[in-house]
């Protein structure tokens, strides 16, 4: 049988219902998620991947989404869920109304008049999730701490180590300990024109201090573009109001100031870890293979939140190219193929929205190693004259001097030189990203 007629099989066996309309719907980088209709009512399969390294995490979600419809979160109705499906564990939810994707919450008229006012609802929403009773099993470490250690898994960056030295300096005084979600952002909540109807994906949510929450919904890739803070949708202020209002005590704005670099930063080595599925060979997903070049992003977001970088206007390497013409290959050239496969992906119909997705990601990673081609002997150059005053041969070699403070008296210079890296990078992986402001 097909996978997905397979899966559909599975579905009705266990719910005792006829299942039409399965589809795999986009996003999601660790589980399945696939909607359909049971017997007509409307329905959402999340699903681990085979070999999942926590088959209890299911299982703790599920009670999550009742404790959190119990303290009022507005969260899908839960149908079913269990260890094994066709050998995975999955949970069966209610299909919401209402919209999650980013671009179209931020910029469709159909959402205009509820868009002022979300901000304050989201921080009420928050001040009630922050009530919740845990379940057995929440993971509790201390936040810095975990994504120290979790970070040392990877290749070390200077601009992680400049992040990582701040927070150090500067952490808050410990707070209260909640339930924090811990992805309670902008992607993850379903919004309708009357306003949230569902808060969605809770497999990260762990015990810490609920700024948390309140600083990773102001992280920068959240706002998509908008130049609101909160999600894309408003100010701090108003989040904080809402989260007041709603009975929460709410952080001051230096320590939601400091959850929010902790969070950019924590988004870089998300996205850092991510990559190395691709990189490892055990996921081939173009999607992981793009996120790996989008580290860069967080690495610019993260000078900016720290104040050591604005933003800037990069021309694109692409508008006006030309290349050598003095190979023996017939044309179009490789850059023209380049461009003309971009082009297929971008214009060819796609069967569902998973691959219009992919086919998305796909053109732009092809844009990414066109301009890799113009620039990357010229940017490789640089990069090692900017290393080489400071004695560094390497990435490395500066993020263990900005470790151990061994140029803290020529600070000035690391920074320099960690701005003009990932001002490189991004030229070549999104040179728009360079203009979006912070603040």
């Amino acid at each position: 049988m097909e996978p997905t007629r397979d899966l559909a099989a599975s579905l009705a066996d266990r719910l005792g219902a006829r299942v039409t309309g399965l589809r795999r719907l986009s996003g999601g980088a660790s589980r399945e998620t696939w909607s359909f209709d049971a017997d007509g009512r409307p329905l959402v399969l999340r699903r681990d991947p085979p070999g999942s390294l926590d088959p209890t995490a299911m299982g703790r979600e599920a009670g999550l989404l009742a404790s959190a419809a119990a303290a009022g979160v507005p969260v899908p109705g839960l149908a079913d869920h269990g260890d094994d499906l066709d050998g995975a564990p999955y949970m069966i939810m209610e299909r919401l109304s209402g919209e999650t994707i980013p671009r179209r919450l931020l910029r469709d008229e159909r959402f205009a008049g509820v868009r002022p006012g979300l901000a304050r609802e989201l921080g009420g929403i928050l001040a009630r999730l922050h009530t919740m009773s845990p379940v057995p099993g929440l993971p509790g470490d201390d936040a810095l701490a975990a994504l120290t250690e979790h970070y040392a898994a990877f290749e070390a960056r200077p601009a992680v180590e400049l992040a990582l030295r701040w927070l150090d300096g500067h952490r808050p005084a410990p707070g209260a300990r909640t339930v924090v979600h811990g992805d309670f952002r902008n992607g993850n909540l379903m919004i309708s024109p009357g306003g949230v109807t569902g808060v969605l994906d809770w497999e990260l949510t762990h015990l810490g201090d609920p700024a948390e929450d309140l600083g990773w919904l102001c992280v920068k890739a959240w706002r998509f573009g908008s130049p609101h803070p909160v999600g894309g949708f408003g100010t701090r202020e108003d989040l904080l109001a809402g989260y007041a209002a709603a009975g929460g005590t709410p952080p001051t704005l230096e320590e939601l100031h400091w959850w929010e670099v902790y969070g950019t930063l924590r988004w870089t080595i998300l996205c850092r870890h991510q990559a190395e599925r691709f990189l490892s060979g055990s996921d081939p997903s173009i999607e992981y293979a793009v996120l790996g070049r989008k580290v860069c992003e967080q690495e610019h977001d993260l000078l900016l939140a720290l104040g050591l970088t604005e933003p800037a206007t990069v021309r694109d390497p692409l508008e006006g190219a030309v290349t050598p013409d003095n190979a023996p290959h017939d044309r179009p050239d490789a850059h023209a193929l380049i461009d003309a496969v971009g082009a297929f992906l971008a214009e060819a119909e796609q069967p569902d929205d998973r691959l219009r997705f992919h086919a998305r990601v796909a053109a732009s990673a092809l844009r990414m190693a066109r301009r890799e081609l113009l620039l990357g002997d010229a940017h490789g150059i640089a990069h090692q004259n900017r290393l080489k005053p400071l004695g560094c041969a390497t990435d490395a070699d500066l993020a263990e001097a900005v470790r151990t403070g061994a140029l803290d008296d020529r600070m000035d210079e690391v920074v320099a030189a960690v701005r003009a890296s990932v001002t490189d990078k991004l030229t070549v992986a999104n040179p728009r990203h360079l203009s979006r402001p912070g603040g």
